[in-house]
């Protein structure tokens, strides 16, 4: 399951993401989104669960909640049209 979670904290790495998944099950992978011209980041990132149970898990307990101070958003991210990378 591919999740989404934005609000994130500027400062927020893929270690953190990883660290704030992985007690509701595995976790395959986590990458924030930068900007390519500042390499800052854009707030915004995805987290990939296998298991689409421990995924829903997350979601339910993270959205919402507080991260670094801020907020965040979880939900399952939408797929991208055929076609765009």
């Amino acid at each position: 399951m591919n999740i989404f979670i934005s609000s994130l904290n500027f400062k927020a790495t893929k270690e953190d993401l990883f660290s704030l998944f992985a007690p509701f099950g595995e976790v395959s992978a986590a990458r924030i989104i930068f900007n390519r011209e500042t390499h800052r980041s854009k707030g915004y990132g995805f987290v990939d669960m296998p298991n689409d149970d421990e995924g829903h898990a997350a979601i339910q307990a993270l959205n919402g909640s507080e991260h670094m101070g801020r907020a965040i958003n979880v939900t399952v991210a939408n797929d991208r049209p055929a076609g765009e990378a």
